[in-house]
């Protein structure tokens, strides 16, 4: 049989054929050949965003490069940086939870929104069992909830190698219940999760209104429990919110530590924004940091793909990163398919929770209830909407855009140190968001 550089060569020769010298470079000048097994290539490139694309664009060139020369399929492993050591002192052994990879605590930027969250997930991952049994993280999608999720595993996993950990998704649940029912093997099911050490459950809504989910999940959570054992959940909304989620289910939730996820403030994005470009090897321009910042409000996941795009327009048109190719990485990813509040929903809905009208917010009122509540709005303006300071400030008899900065940073402050105000934050965006 051909040598591993051999083989690794003529798949090389297939990809060359239909792609660029220039994409080729840039793709496979630093990928090798590390390992062939009976059924898996292992490779190895020098950045994650790197895997990224050989997997996403080459994958399926290379297994059928494999099949051709073998007859038989092959899987492909990507290692990426210094995945290579820990690969070449474990061999050949894949992790039980690979879902884990790359979260920790340590990469997870931690701002005002979140450090309530962050904080008590340290606490959980320190002390499983011991303390905010079982500890649910809530907000909207995109915010880092499942990286929280996933940090916790990963701590306890280093910690207490011995502990049995499983960590699923709510429809993941009902689907290997109804799996189990078909097959014959409730009981076997049943034992999975009901003897862990640790139950991780991401977007735990999806059970919400499933009778026999929801009666089989119960059983579950006691079983845990009541072993002293540590559960932790996460979902996008808080469980009073959750109209068909079991009673029982939902006692036991608020029975232990609740502590919800907001959209970053200005800071955080930014240090996300340079967190996230260093982990890719980059440095981005200030203007271009302060530019993705602000229009990036609502959703860590988009601020960083986007990153990765700049990334990928660096390495492949070997371009300066301007505010032109933000603009570009943008385009197709700032709000797409997501409900946008128009300013006249946001003042409605404001006022309603005030107990005002929404002319006393747009208007020159000056009462401390109604200076706060039309604070509120503007803030709600900036973070929901894609409205620049001048157009918010439009929208309030011509207030100017240095008034409107000023009251965003006001309510910005206020989040940082006033659950109250976290909480008002979080039902008037409720409310507007029911409108879509």
């Amino acid at each position: 049989m051909d040598s591993l550089e051999e083989i690794w060569k003529q798949i090389l020769d297939i990809i060359a054929r239909d792609i660029t010298p220039t994409a080729y470079n840039t793709w496979f000048s630093d990928c090798r050949a590390v390992d062939l097994t009976d059924c898996k290539l292992v490779l190895h490139t020098s950045s994650d965003f790197k895997r990224g694309i050989i997997l996403g664009r080459f994958g399926d060139t290379i297994r059928a490069a494999l099949y051709n020369l073998f007859s038989c399929s092959f899987d492909v492993e990507v290692l990426a940086g210094d995945e290579l050591l820990d690969y070449e002192k474990a061999g050949d052994r894949k992790s039980p939870y690979p879902e884990m990879d790359g979260y920790n605590f340590d990469n997870f930027v931690v701002g005002p929104s979140n450090k309530f969250a962050h904080a008590a997930a340290i606490a959980v991952a320190n002390n499983p069992g011991r303390v905010y049994n079982p500890l649910f993280i809530y907000g909207n999608s995109g915010l880092g909830k499942t990286h929280l999720l996933l940090a916790i595993g990963e701590r306890i996993l280093r910690d207490h190698p011995e502990f049995k950990i499983a960590y699923l998704k709510g429809d993941d649940f009902t689907n290997e219940l109804i799996h189990s029912i078909q097959t014959g093997t409730s009981e076997e099911f049943r034992g999975k999760y009901r003897n862990m050490d640790l139950l991780l459950m991401d977007d735990i809504q999806f059970i919400s209104g499933k009778i026999s989910t929801q009666e089989e999940f119960f059983h579950t959570f006691n079983s845990i429990y009541e072993a002293g054992h540590q559960i932790v959940l996460t979902a996008d909304r808080p469980p009073v919110e959750m109209a068909t989620l079991d009673d029982r289910i939902r006692t036991r939730i608020e029975g232990g530590l609740m502590a919800d996820v907001q959209p970053p403030d200005i800071e955080t994005r930014t240090a996300i924004i340079i967190n996230k470009a260093a982990a890719l090897g980059i440095v981005l321009p200030k203007d271009v940091v302060d530019y993705i910042a602000e229009n990036i409000t609502s959703n860590v996941r988009q601020i960083e793909g986007v990153v990765k795009r700049l990334t990928a327009y660096k390495e492949i048109l070997n371009d300066t990163i301007t505010i032109g190719s933000v603009k570009r990485a943008i385009k197709d990813v700032i709000r797409v398919g997501a409900y946008i509040p128009t300013p006249e929903v946001i003042i409605e809905e404001t006022a309603r929770y005030y107990f005002l009208q929404p002319s006393d917010l747009r208007g020159q009122r000056r009462s401390k209830n109604t200076a706060m509540a039309r604070q509120v709005s503007m803030y709600l303006m900036r973070n929901l909407t894609n409205l620049s300071l001048v157009d918010i400030g439009n929208q309030y008899e011509g207030r100017n855009h240095s008034t409107v900065l000023s009251s965003i940073r006001k309510v910005e402050e206020m989040l940082k140190s006033d659950p109250d105000m976290a909480a008002t934050v979080r039902d008037i965006s409720s409310n507007i968001n029911s409108r879509s």
